[in-house]
């Protein structure tokens, strides 16, 4: 009788996704959802903001916090993403710690071990990229990290090709406790539609300008409306840059690198919306806006 009632039991609850940055934590919610939600690039730094994604099963309901990576902080961005990724380390039921297989435990990987010591939630070391390393290596790496903490559960993956994904998905759904369905079925995340938007121009402009535009960009979508009696929906956005030279790189010549960003960011926001995309992309100048606690507040990048 208690067995039936098991299988029967619906769970929920909050999975914090930490790690040093540029681990592959966007990558690995992109796989779990089934939605390009998380922004990738292969620049370090990328998430800013703690994105809330849905997973909802049979069995249970999962809402992911995807953290920015957690780093010694530079600048007053920086001190904001630290504590953003502290602060979702509270409440939660899990926590996966993501690392690389290819890297062997850092000064990085100790210092993130340090801040898990004060956390009384089960923590799993999840091994990415573990498609990349032999065996006999994997097991090495494993033993390698366990003398750093005592985690709940060690799991090697990859999250681009899948490998081990659902074992992942499984072990997590085992440690939820017993709880409701908060959110409808086919709700995929709670950031409004705005964010997302802006997020996802932000990779376009980080995968196209490589080395040339640091982290000093910042998107805000002023505008997202439907047009009436159209399948259509229009977004203007304004790009920041701290340099007139960064928005020389961002324009282009003859506006050639724009129109390839604002292409590739209206082609997935469309996938996101389901309808087409009009979209206009302005790119404007803020000095040193990661610095001043004002701009950051009106950039979204700050709680006070």
């Amino acid at each position: 009788m208690n067995m039936h009632m098991e299988v029967n039991m619906f769970k929920s609850g909050l999975v914090a996704i930490i790690g040093r940055p540029n681990v592959g934590k966007s990558t690995l919610l992109n796989r779990l959802i089934g939605e390009k939600m998380a922004i990738i690039s292969e620049k370090p730094q990328t998430t800013r903001n703690k994105i809330t994604c849905i997973l909802t099963t049979s069995q249970a309901q999962i809402i992911f916090l995807d953290t920015p990576g957690l780093h010694k902080p530079k600048h007053k961005l920086g001190e904001y993403m630290v504590r953003v990724s502290l602060e979702a380390l509270q409440d939660v039921d899990i926590i996966l710690f993501l690392v690389e297989a290819s890297y062997t435990p850092g000064r990085g990987d100790e210092y993130i071990a340090n801040i898990l010591r004060e956390v009384k939630t089960p923590v799993f070391l999840v091994i990415n990229k573990s498609d990349l390393v032999k065996k006999g290596e994997l097991e090495d790496i494993m033993d390698n990290y366990r003398r750093l903490h005592d985690f709940a559960q060690v799991i090697p993956i990859s999250a681009l090709q899948g490998d081990n994904v659902d074992s992942l998905l499984g072990t997590i759904i085992e440690y939820l406790p017993e709880g409701p369905q908060y959110y409808p079925e086919d709700m995929i995340t709670d950031q409004p539609e705005r964010f997302v938007a802006a997020e996802l121009i932000r990779e376009k402009i980080l995968e196209l300008t490589r080395d040339e535009v640091p982290h000093s960009v910042a998107v805000e979508v002023e505008e997202m409306k439907e047009r009436e009696g159209k399948d259509l929906v229009y977004i203007s956005a304004n790009i920041y840059v701290e340099r007139e030279s960064q928005k020389g790189i961002i324009v282009g010549k003859s506006g050639s690198m724009l129109r390839e960003i604002g292409k590739k960011a209206r082609e997935d926001i469309e996938r996101l919306l389901g309808s087409k995309v009009y979209l206009e992309l302005w790119v404007k100048v803020k000095k040193d806006w990661r610095s001043k606690k004002q701009q950051l507040k009106n950039l979204g990048y700050s709680q006070q």
